[in-house]
């Protein structure tokens, strides 16, 4: 049985593994002010070699608002998968209500120039303030 705090997909036999937690000890709730990290697992369970080149995000808050984040790589890389390697890393997103969404994707190339979106699962950003909590 999967952790109910972690979310996965499987894209072109890359798997996104996300485990959102809330940062308490960032956050600063009486100002609106709400922290989380995300570590993502990024595991090529197909035959070719991928790099990861570009990420997109889309992070909804709970009113609604919407920040688009795109880049090259994450945490300032673009790592390389070989058939069988992962790559992991932890970032994180400031909001300025308890809750939000966060959905994405990250757009991969073989070693023969093809390139992909590989999907990055919904997650939810559930602070421990947040009234009627889904999870």
């Amino acid at each position: 049985m999967p952790d109910p705090s972690t979310y996965a997909e499987t894209t072109e036999a890359i798997t996104i593994t996300v485990e959102p937690f809330y940062l308490d000890e960032q956050s600063e709730p009486d100002d609106g002010h709400y922290v989380w990290a995300y570590h993502v697992l990024i595991e090529n369970h197909g035959q070719r070699t991928v790099r990861l080149m570009t990420r997109h995000w889309r992070i909804t808050d709970s009113m609604g608002r919407v920040q688009e984040v795109q880049g090259d790589g994450v945490v300032g890389e673009q790592p390389v998968l070989t058939p069988g390697g992962s790559f992991e890393y932890t970032s994180g997103t400031p909001l300025s209500t308890p809750s939000g969404i966060m959905v994405g994707t990250y757009q991969m190339e073989t070693e023969t120039g093809e390139r992909f979106d590989v999907n990055i699962p919904a997650f939810s950003l559930d602070s421990p303030y947040q009234a009627g909590q889904v999870h």
